[in-house]
């Protein structure tokens, strides 16, 4: 079941990457940085910056104009509950928590709502494993 879940959300085409940071030593600024050349249209979602990778940087979810097919979620475990409480409320299809980061409450949450959930995977990693780019 989760491969199946996994393979619809790579196909996800608009991404959402809370917690992106501007800094390239940092995963997250990598990770999205591929998604890009693979074709993906990100979205960086982090209030402390103006742009990252040259795109403009929204404040939440909740202010970004348009449709969401997934959140990519780069934030510390406590704060993925109010991530996807914020991904159910603009309607995203659905939500990755990227490895290293889990959240019982999150998925429960997700699951709730119906949305597909993933945690503790790499985006980037899963991608390339499935040529998906």
């Amino acid at each position: 079941m989760e491969e199946e879940i996994i393979r619809r959300m790579l196909d996800a085409h608009r991404i959402a990457v809370v917690g992106l940071s501007d800094d390239p030593s940092r995963p997250s600024f990598g990770i999205a940085r591929y998604l890009l050349s693979a074709g993906k249209e990100v979205i960086p979602v982090n209030p402390n910056h103006q742009t990252v990778l040259g795109l403009k940087c929204y404040s939440s979810l909740e202010a970004v104009p348009g449709a969401i097919d997934l959140v990519n979620v780069f934030r510390r475990p406590e704060h993925c509950a109010d991530v996807v409480r914020s991904a159910i409320a603009i309607g995203a299809k659905g939500i990755w928590l990227q490895s290293g980061i889990t959240s019982a409450q999150a998925g429960e949450l997700a699951a709730r709502a119906g949305i597909d959930f993933v945690q503790n995977r790499c985006i980037m990693v899963e991608q390339m494993n499935r040529g998906n780019c």
